[in-house]
């Protein structure tokens, strides 16, 4: 192994030194704690620390690294304490997620460093949004981001490379290649030659290196990092390794062939680097037991202290509360000026006007610049507040939802128009495990609002007219609206705008042209949570929301005689329990009508919560009025019979007469 010092000077050898040694030191401590029985899982990074290290060295201070499991280096290399490292390994109060997500499922805003999750190939699209927030705040700063060969099979890759390229952003995908993702051999995972071939297919710049040789990691990414803080673009580096232990110690290495080992063994990061020192006179032989032996009674002292930290104590409020971060509701005075606006012009009104109250809002979406959006929501946009904020996506929903989340993690606010609700499901992993799951693990706000133009009505079909709230709902940490007025449109979309929660915003197309109402200008804001009661009545509650709640008037208007009440829930999670429970207790009689199909929709949830709570104060059984359970046909007089407006009359027929 030929070493390059360059420029650096024999202190800066030294220090380099150091930085391979402490996590080679601490994960050997770490492989005999497992043996003790004192930890219960690791995944070594033996044998390839020279990567995390020489790269995270190369990065300056300010700059975000986003690592993997196998990347203790680049936490050490950022001063992280190690008492902290092993608090948080060891689930205990003082660790980065209160006990709440493992190993280096944890991020740090003290140390620019954001981890993992369990899921490979996210983290890519989130070092995208980081980038793009440095490069619209004109920060000269590149971002690092890890993967492994394997996670490249990942649809994240492609998606996240496919955008940085597309945005010219600087951010440097950096592979380890370390042969083998858990026990399947790389000539089972793709058929490139090299994978940093893959470059070319992006337009990007690609770079294939020793991973093993410290100073040509270090090197290589300081000179990508330097000249892409001037111009900025994104490069594909791949470093070539191998993973001397298992993909954790569990799984052993039965799998891989002895000669390998051999051979990389000769390789160590370590023994090389150490061996070229001494050469260099940069190492005394006599330096080297006691430099070893006082890192080894300081990971002595930090691990026994995190080991001594008393465990947590577990509390149920603590958790309910840690799960959204805490948001206050804006003081504000409406505007007594109103402006007649259709419900799609308010949708357009509230985000037009969250672009002027927040210069640190960003907008993307499929179309949504010079063409407006499929609905022209985003119509006139470009012109007011340019390009920069109104981006144009590439087809890749994921990887949006991904890059959203980036530029919240780096001070910026996102709003991402799905062109479809239905499109989400391409993005289904980063919003239920990343965007909902951030605050709770490491207390991370995630300020991003998804808009979801949902719903039938318009003959569209199986993939343009779902109904799929519910598939949010269940989520702890997200919030989920649905106005079905314009007012509440536009104050619901710049309240959650206003809220650093992830908001799913939904928004029904057929109401977009079709409804008109009086809409305060200015700042308008409805707090999320809040149900409304549209009409008073007496003999039975219809509880509802988006164009369910349109059916509901109509079937008011339609039956004078009946005094029904009717209650818009507006928001579902969180939603209105108490003003569901003074219905109940005030009708006697309930039911609940949804668009979504019958079957766990999330009327359901609310079905539950009036039996529970409020059983003694029914006069009928709750009844539910929804869609068949089937997908949403698109022939005019087939979508009819399958919308739960169908069987209103009937259902609402039963319950009367109970």
């Amino acid at each position: 192994m030929i070493f390059d010092r360059k420029n650096l000077n024999n202190n800066q050898l030294l220090e380099f030194y150091k930085k391979l040694l402490w996590p080679r030191l601490v994960e050997e401590k770490m492989l005999i704690l497992l043996r003790q029985g004192r930890i219960g899982k690791w995944f070594s990074g033996i044998g390839q620390e020279a990567i995390a290290v020489g790269s995270t060295l190369a990065m300056n201070i300010d700059e975000y690294i986003l690592p993997m499991h196998r990347n203790l280096g680049v936490f050490t290399s950022r001063e992280i304490p190690l008492s902290r490292l092993m608090a948080q390994w060891q689930g205990k109060p003082s660790g980065f997620t209160k006990g709440r997500d493992r190993s280096f499922h944890f991020g740090t805003q003290e140390y620019k460093i954001i981890g993992m999750i369990s899921h490979l190939g996210p983290q890519l699209a989130l070092a995208d949004g980081i980038a793009l927030a440095d490069t619209l705040s004109k920060r000269k700063k590149a971002t690092l981001v890890f993967t492994g060969e394997g996670a490249t099979s990942e649809g994240d890759f492609h998606e996240a490379l496919n955008i940085a390229a597309v945005w010219n952003l600087p951010v440097i995908f950096l592979i380890e290649n370390n042969g083998y993702g858990l026990s399947t051999p790389v000539n089972e995972q793709y058929r490139a030659t090299h994978l940093v071939d893959k470059a070319i297919g992006y337009g990007m710049e690609g770079r294939r290196i020793d991973g093993n040789n410290l100073l040509d990691v270090y090197h290589t990414v300081n000179e990508l990092a330097t000249s892409m803080r001037e111009n900025p673009r994104p490069v594909l580096l791949e470093c070539m390794t191998f993973r001397m232990r298992g993909h954790e110690e569990a799984s052993g290495t039965k799998y891989v062939p002895q000669h390998l080992f051999e051979t990389w063994r000769e390789k160590d990061p370590l023994m090389n680097f150490e061996n070229f020192l001494l050469d260099e006179n940069v190492l005394r032989p006599d330096w080297l037991p006691k430099m070893r032996a006082e890192f080894t009674a300081l990971i002595e002292t930090e691990i026994e202290k995190a080991f001594g930290e008393k465990d947590i104590i577990p509390d149920v409020n603590t958790e309910l509360a840690d799960m959204y971060k805490r948001y206050t509701f804006p003081a504000f005075q409406a505007s007594k000026i109103t402006s007649n606006r259709r419900y799609i012009d308010a949708i357009s009104d509230g985000l037009k006007q969250g672009m002027r109250k927040y210069d640190n809002l960003v907008i993307m979406g499929q179309d949504i610049a010079e063409y407006g959006g499929a609905f022209k929501i985003t119509q006139g946009f470009v012109e007011e507040f340019g390009k920069d904020r109104v981006r144009n996506t590439p087809i890749c929903e994921s990887g949006v939802v991904g890059a959203a989340m980036g530029l919240a993690l780096n001070g910026y606010k996102a709003v991402m128009e799905m062109q479809f609700a239905d499109f989400v499901s391409c993005g289904f992993n980063q919003i239920i495990n990343n965007l909902a799951k951030t605050h709770y693990r490491w207390e991370q706000p995630v300020d991003v609002v998804i808009r979801m133009p949902a719903g039938a009505g318009t003959g569209a079909g199986p993939f343009h007219s779902q109904s799929n709230e519910a598939w949010f709902t269940k989520t702890p940490g997200l919030k989920v609206v649905y106005p079905a007025f314009p007012d509440d449109a536009k104050g619901l979309l710049m309240a959650a705008i206003d809220d650093a929660n992830p908001v799913m915003f939904f928004e029904h197309k057929y109401l977009y042209r079709s409804i008109s109402g009086e809409v305060p200008v200015g700042d308008y804001y409805v707090e999320i949570g809040k149900a409304k009661v549209i009409q008073q009545g007496s003999i039975a509650s219809i509880i509802t929301f988006g164009l369910g709640v349109h059916w509901a008037i109509q079937y008011a208007q339609n039956h004078p005689d009946i005094p029904v009440e009717i209650i818009d829930l507006r928001s579902l999670q969180p939603w209105d329990k108490e003003a569901v429970e003074i219905s109940v207790k005030k009708t006697g009689r309930v039911l609940i009508l949804q668009e979504d199909t019958l079957t766990n929709g999330f009327g359901s949830e609310i079905s539950a919560h009036i039996a529970e709570h409020c059983f003694k104060h029914l006069d009928a059984p709750v009844l539910r009025c929804a869609s068949l359970d089937t997908a949403i046909p698109m022939s005019k007089t087939l979508e009819d019979q399958f919308l739960a407006k169908s069987r209103l009359e009937e259902t609402m027929t039963r319950l009367l007469s109970y």
